[in-house]
């Protein structure tokens, strides 16, 4: 699962009311005409949130209950594919485990191949490794070796962003390997995380804010 750190994440709910940056503006492009689309509120109550788990303190947003509505989880990978196709995008990279979820059908639907990005040892044959530090010790992201061709364009696809540090390290990973990284997008963002956002320079595009409880 996509836990996140430190840069810029834009939802698209709040993106219509930031000014449009200049340049190519990719986490707000599009987003006046996504923020008044009712799929974002169909997304957003179909997530359940579990209190305390996986640990005391912890409001964890639940996307198996989105899953099991095909409607609006249709909804979800169609956002994403609306604001991906025509971009050139090359390949999806999707990280462990959620990533997985949603990154090979947006894949599927804009032409693109699908690099499932895997905890260490889980990938046979040579790999590319990228460390990442945690809030109690380190973790680890693996690709294959090969499965980029230098400057593919690639967004990265994950559940949720909470503080950055697993998508920093896909950026890193990605781009050692030669990948453009054109944008990580996330099915849900921190509220703190409602205006422009970037990860080691990347635009962060969310399509949902995360909800404290179910009240």
């Amino acid at each position: 699962m996509g836990e996140e750190a430190s840069g810029n994440a834009v939802s698209v709910v709040e993106a219509a009311k930031q000014p449009q940056p200049k340049g190519n503006g990719l986490a707000a492009a599009g987003s006046a005409a996504a923020a008044a689309d009712p799929r974002l509120q169909g997304i957003s109550d179909a997530i359940r949130v579990v209190p305390h788990f996986p640990k005391e303190g912890i409001m964890f947003n639940d996307i198996t209950t989105l899953l099991l509505r095909p409607g609006v989880f249709k909804d979800a990978v169609d956002l994403f594919v609306e604001r991906y196709r025509g971009m050139g995008i090359d390949a999806v990279a999707g990280i462990e485990a959620r990533g997985f979820i949603f990154g090979p059908a947006i894949a599927l639907a804009i032409g693109a191949k699908f690099i499932p990005l895997r905890k260490p040892r889980k990938l046979p044959g040579e790999v590319i490794s990228e460390k990442y530090v945690l809030e109690y010790g380190t973790d680890c992201l693996e690709m294959h070796v090969g499965a980029i061709v230098p400057a593919e364009r690639v967004i990265i696809v994950d559940d949720l962003v909470a503080t950055g540090g697993t998508l920093c390290a896909a950026i890193r990973l990605l781009e050692r390997a030669g990948a453009d990284v054109v944008e990580c997008a996330c099915l849900i963002g921190l509220p703190k995380f409602k205006n422009l956002y970037k990860l080691n320079g990347k635009p962060v595009y969310v399509l949902v804010e995360s909800r404290e409880s179910d009240k």
